[in-house]
Parts: C-alpha cells; structure tokens; sequence
C-alpha cells in the first residue's frame, strides 16, 4: 500500500468512526434529553435534571462506544485494563458533566431557556468527550 493510499485509508476509518460516535451519541443523548426533559416536568430545578439526564446517557454511550464505536481499542472484559478504561470512560463523562451542568447552570442563573442551554451543552460536551475517548480512553483504537 502506498502512504497516500494509508493516509486516505485512515482518514476515512477515523470518518467512520466519529460518524459511529455521532450515532452513539445521539442514542445516548435520547436517554439523556428524554429524562431531562421528564424531570423538568416533574419540577426539578434545570441542573440536578440535567445532570441526571447526562449519567443516564453515560451507561447508554458506554455499552454502544465499548461494543460497536472503539471496539478494536476495548480491553477484554473482566481485565484490569478494561476496569481501567471504565473508569477512564466515566472520568470523561464527568468532564462532560461538568461542562453540561456550568453551561445550563450559568445559562439558567442568566435567564436563558435552559433547554437551549442544553443543545448549547450538547455540542460543546459532544466534542469534548469525543476528543478524550480517542485519545485516552481507547487510544490504541485511534491509531
């Protein structure tokens, strides 16, 4: 294979993968969004609805980015190294988390809709954990 032909190869297998992680994603964020948006009807103030939309979409994204999205970077279940990369994983949902919670929070506080706070959150927490995952989390499916 010629190194052009290995450039190309890659880029449209790392396309690939990031149109995975968007499909991942948007199930996740269905879960995510759906309770949100149940706990605001139910009166829970925006954040604590917020951030508990976003930890049901964490064991949603988990289950779909360790079996389909970086399956060729997921350690073998039942090893420390795939504890390791739970961890790693929810450590990067917790930054996602936070991102998603100062942005509605600091939205809400401002007196913006705190649904528009979210889509706001949604894209920025979207690329944030992308970026980690790949790089961290399941560095050897990124290569």
């Amino acid at each position: 294979m010629q190194p052009g032909t290995r450039l190309i190869t890659s880029v449209r297998r790392g396309e690939i993968r990031w149109l995975n992680y968007l499909l991942a994603s948007g199930l996740a964020l269905g879960s995510d969004a759906g309770l949100f948006l149940l706990l605001l009807d139910a009166g829970l103030s925006p954040v604590p609805a917020s951030a508990t939309g976003y930890c049901a979409g964490i064991l949603v994204h988990w289950m779909i980015s360790s079996r389909l999205v970086f399956a060729d970077g997921a350690a073998a279940r039942g090893t420390g190294e795939r504890h390791r990369q739970k961890l790693l994983f929810v450590g990067s949902a917790f930054v996602g988390l936070a991102v998603t919670t100062a942005i509605v929070g600091g939205a809400s506080a401002l007196g913006f809709d705190p649904r528009l706070a979210k889509l706001a959150a949604i894209v920025v927490s979207f690329q944030t954990t992308y970026l980690l995952r790949r790089h961290i989390v399941f560095r050897a499916a990124a290569a």
